[in-house]
């Protein structure tokens, strides 16, 4: 008879790694680069709080999230296996498909018409945040040929903006480096300024100049496509590409009034800012955004289990649910049962531990930590809500540019290493505008805020000796 032991062993992290080089391919990785044993790869082994632990035991701050996913960190596994095990005992899978329905994805689509915005009370549900744009794209098109008017084909985003990499939400993201490799656009897509003020004329520094320079921009585009062409306007509450990028007030009462003058549909991409990253359940309620529709993802499980959604306003869906209409769309996993029921779950616990509550009560100490880096030469603007946080870096060269040598050494190798070497897992852009990024758990204290800022300022200030 064979026995086996009662404690785990770990697998050793240059086996993980090989293993990965081997097998594994990464998201927006050059896997290529990893090396033939995977000597360049992170693994990550655990967590616990607002920690991770690599595969060699070393602890860092989830500066990140996870990619902006786990909201309330790494310590509620037990209530959600227990969630987990309770629904997975009564129903393991059942699709949201042919007059088919379950009652976990019934309940959360209650819930969520619960905290949603004014007038969302319907939600489609995905397997992520692309699938959710997606979803609001096929949306929008149903809803202006239902309404007679096929001709609606085009969409409006932002500079800069990222929604997704399926092909339709590849359109709607303007980054020519990702797009450029699959040829043309699903979507005839127009971008217009978003509304980062960094660099621009001082006049734009007043709220309602800016606001009011950029909806006229946008009317011009509007009327160069053809307002009866436009079936949609998509836009993040705070623009996550290019470094936590907040609006002007009025701005989004702006967005609103252009929708409703040209007959389009509002979409807020709220696939990272909903569920308390900034400090309220969607991130548009802090700045009075209407939208018609609204795609979330990432934080909707706290990162337990995958899931993407698109609630959508009532008046739409009035439409598209007319008698004898079909919405030709959906996605076998969409809404699943074990998903469904870790978001039931994490709504419940951000209720109960008063989460937002917590973001609110922090989000000013934050701002007067992170302001506090404009100081350091490197640092040209700091910008954010909540718990989400850019620097945009500025370095050696005439209007703040960075020379080949500086970005080399200070964007792409040091910041980043000395970053994790004390213990913060942050973002650092290495783009057209080179960024450091933060959006930390949303259980996390003063205390770990101020480590995080800390960490910020001693590599800042050393990255800015060296220019």
């Amino acid at each position: 008879m064979t026995t086996t032991a009662s404690t785990s062993t770990r697998t050793p992290v240059g086996e993980l790694s090989a293993t990965a080089a081997r097998h594994l391919l990464l998201n927006m990785t050059p896997n290529g680069s990893l090396g033939q044993h995977g000597q360049n790869l992170f693994v990550v082994q655990r967590g616990e709080g607002p920690y991770v632990d690599d595969a060699d035991g070393r602890r860092f701050i989830d500066g990140l999230s996870g990619l902006y996913c786990c909201q309330l960190g790494y310590s509620y596994a037990p209530e959600f296996a227990e969630a987990a095990d309770k629904q997975l005992r009564e129903l393991c899978f059942s699709p949201l498909w042919s007059s088919s329905a379950h009652p976990t994805a019934i309940e959360l689509a209650e819930r969520l018409s619960r905290i949603a915005p004014v007038d969302i009370e319907h939600t489609f549900f995905s397997g992520g945040g692309a699938e959710a744009v997606e979803t609001a794209w096929k949306i929008a098109r149903r809803y202006h040929a239902l309404r007679g008017e096929p001709n609606r084909v085009k969409a409006i985003s932002r500079r800069g903006a990222y929604h997704g990499l399926t092909i339709g939400a590849l359109s709607l993201t303007d980054d020519p480096g990702l797009r450029d490799p699959y040829g043309p656009g699903a979507i005839e897509t127009r971008f217009v300024s978003n509304t980062n003020r960094f660099g621009l004329a001082p006049e734009f520094v007043d709220d309602a100049a800016f606001t009011s320079h950029l909806l006229a921009e946008l009317e011009a585009a509007i009327q160069a496509e053809g307002p009866d062409t436009i079936a949609m306007l998509i836009a993040e509450p705070v623009q996550n590409r290019g470094g936590c990028i907040t609006p002007p007030e009025g701005y989004w009462m702006g967005l609103r009034a252009l929708a409703d003058r040209h007959g389009f549909l509002l979409v807020a991409d709220e696939v990272i800012t909903a569920f308390g990253r900034l400090g309220t359940w969607f991130g548009g309620d802090r700045y009075s955004a209407r939208p018609d529709i609204v795609t979330v993802a990432k934080g909707i499980t706290a990162g337990y289990a995958p899931m993407g959604a698109t609630l959508v306003a009532h008046h739409v869906v009035e439409v598209i649910n007319q008698p004898g209409a079909v919405l030709n769309h959906g996605y076998t996993f969409a809404g699943h049962p074990l998903s469904a029921a870790i978001a039931l779950r994490s709504l419940e616990i951000m209720e109960r531990d008063r989460i937002l509550d917590n973001v609110r009560g922090l989000e000013g100490h934050l701002a007067q930590r992170m302001a506090g880096l404009a100081d350091l030469p490197i640092v040209g603007d700091v910008r954010g809500a909540g718990f989400f946080y850019a620097c945009e870096l500025v370095g050696d060269l005439d209007g703040g540019g960075f020379s080949d040598t500086a970005r080399a050494g200070l964007i792409a190798d040091l910041i980043p290493r000395r970053l994790r070497e004390a213990g913060l897992l942050a973002r650092v852009y290495n783009r057209a505008a080179p960024l450091v990024q933060i959006a930390p758990p949303l259980i996390s204290d003063r205390h770990l805020l101020d480590r995080i800022a800390d960490i910020l300022a001693e590599t800042l200030a050393e990255a800015s000796s060296r220019l």
